[in-house]
């Protein structure tokens, strides 16, 4: 069996919805797909008290990686006059996509950047319903039978 063609296998556009626009973002080149690895790795270092690379989590560095990522998305957005805030989440958005997959990135996109209002993943969705039931007092829902009238007498 022979392997497809990647381009036919890969869906490399993630369009993104910003105050009545639709901004497509076209798949980053390895190298910027490199550099968005390496600034969350960066990033989760950090976060778990380890060395903090300033070089990798600086302002530039991110002004820098979102340019690069959005690429013509990201000039298109400045021209509308697309606010920080909705520039930065979309280019958030655009960062899981890369590190992670486009259905996490679709989880993010309505969280609006608020952690609190992520949406949950199929797997929490379906446990969330199932631990509601309380479990029952006593383990099969019967009494035992009464001891038999000897064993309840007293020997002397």
């Amino acid at each position: 069996m022979a392997f497809e063609p990647i381009d036919e296998l890969l869906d490399e556009t993630l369009v993104l919805p910003v105050k009545g626009r639709r901004y497509t973002i076209l798949a980053p080149s390895a190298e910027t797909g490199l550099a968005v690895q390496a600034l969350v790795q960066s990033a989760a270092v950090a976060a778990n008290g380890g060395e903090v690379d300033t070089d990798a989590l600086g302002d530039a560095a991110e002004r820098d990686l979102y340019r690069d990522l959005l690429g013509d998305a990201y000039d298109q957005m400045l021209a509308d006059g697309v606010s920080w805030p909705a520039l930065k989440h979309c280019a958030r958005v655009a960062i899981v996509w890369v590190v992670q997959d486009k259905a996490t990135a679709e989880r993010v996109w309505p969280s609006g950047g608020d952690p609190s209002r992520l949406a949950p993943n199929r797997q929490a969705r379906r446990s969330g319903g199932a631990n509601t039931t309380k479990n029952p007092a006593s383990g099969s829902g019967t009494s035992s039978r009464p001891a038999p009238a000897r064993a309840r007498r007293k020997r002397h």
